[in-house]
């Protein structure tokens, strides 16, 4: 009982901090019905530049600065980049996201080189906040919770309740009608991408001290966003946090039981093959669930998407 219950937290932790990645990207979709490729590559920048200034000022600082930094650059790369490929479609602007997370990764590696940096998270913060049957749970872990949630109520909050949120669902919409109305569309188009990518770089200030800081830390996670979005539904809140708690789940179990194949498959009544290695199907008896944990996310997204194409939560055609 004592694992499961570690499990659970440490699965809610892993779903949580995929969730302050995905809400970055869930914004700019369902705002702009742009799906950002590069929006990892802006997760990896956050956590680089928090390294660079915790160098100086420490992490808090870090923290703080880091974001606003990528969320500015995010900006520039709207009005600049990707605003001039939008109005070719949905094709140029994932070449143009594609290319633009390349550019990221060779600069990144230009200025920091190929090996993983020393970023740790705060003194403050570096003491076991509780424990479960002798397994300590860090204090850290708990902060991650915090500010994830704090996140997604935020986000939930300006969406629905506030006239920025009104206006912003508008322009989507109805982009003629919000300008005649006053309002610069294409700014807050621009707003949105900014903020959105900000919690991209966010994100990666908090993973940082966890996964640890180097060039692949976009392509860990960079497939797994997208089939996130796609599980919850394209441009939903709720469905990339619902999606985000069940596959930090997946992986956390999936990882923490060995279960074999040949478990399951006796249990339900097939009989093992006496000689194993000149069987068929021997790769499928000697499969072990820790082996798995990996495509089970993707195994997800296509039951969801042959059962329910549009997502568990999402309004859009997947």
């Amino acid at each position: 009982m004592a694992l499961f219950l570690v499990n659970v937290l440490d699965g809610f932790v892993t779903g949580l901090l995929l969730f302050m990645l995905c809400s970055g990207l869930t914004l700019i979709f369902s705002m702009m019905g742009v799906l950002n490729f590069a929006h990892a590559s802006f997760y990896m920048l956050g956590a680089y530049f928090a390294y660079q200034i915790s160098l100086v000022t420490g992490f808090w600082a870090g923290l703080l600065i880091a974001p606003l930094i990528v969320g500015v650059i995010g900006a520039l790369i709207e009005r600049y980049g990707l605003r001039r490929v939008h109005k070719y479609g949905h094709v140029p602007e994932l070449i143009f996201t594609f290319g633009l997370a390349l550019l990221i990764e060779e600069t990144v590696q230009f200025f920091w080189g190929k090996s993983q940096l020393p970023f740790s998270e705060p003194a403050a913060l570096d003491f076991a906040a509780f424990a479960i049957a002798g397994n300590a749970f860090p204090a850290y872990k708990v902060f991650m919770i915090a500010v994830a949630m704090g996140i997604f109520l935020t986000l939930l909050y300006i969406l629905t309740k506030t006239r920025i949120g009104m206006t912003i669902q508008a322009a989507l919409s109805y982009p003629e009608t919000v300008q005649n109305l006053g309002h610069n569309v294409p700014l807050v188009f621009m707003c949105v991408f900014g903020v959105g990518t900000a919690m991209a770089g966010l994100a990666g200030v908090i993973a940082g001290p966890v996964l640890g800081v180097f060039p692949g830390m976009a392509l860990q996670l960079g497939s797994i966003v997208f089939v996130t979005i796609v599980i919850g539904g394209l441009g939903s809140l709720w469905g990339a946090l619902v999606a985000s708690l069940i596959i930090g789940w997946l992986q956390t179990f999936a990882t923490a039981y060995d279960i074999t194949a040949e478990q399951v498959l006796t249990a339900i009544g097939f009989t093992k093959p006496e000689l194993i290695w000149d069987h068929p199907l021997q790769d499928l008896w000697t499969l072990t669930l820790p082996q798995l944990g990996p495509i089970l996310p993707y195994l997800l997204m296509i039951i969801v998407l042959v059962l329910r194409p549009q997502g568990l939560m999402g309004n859009r055609e997947s």
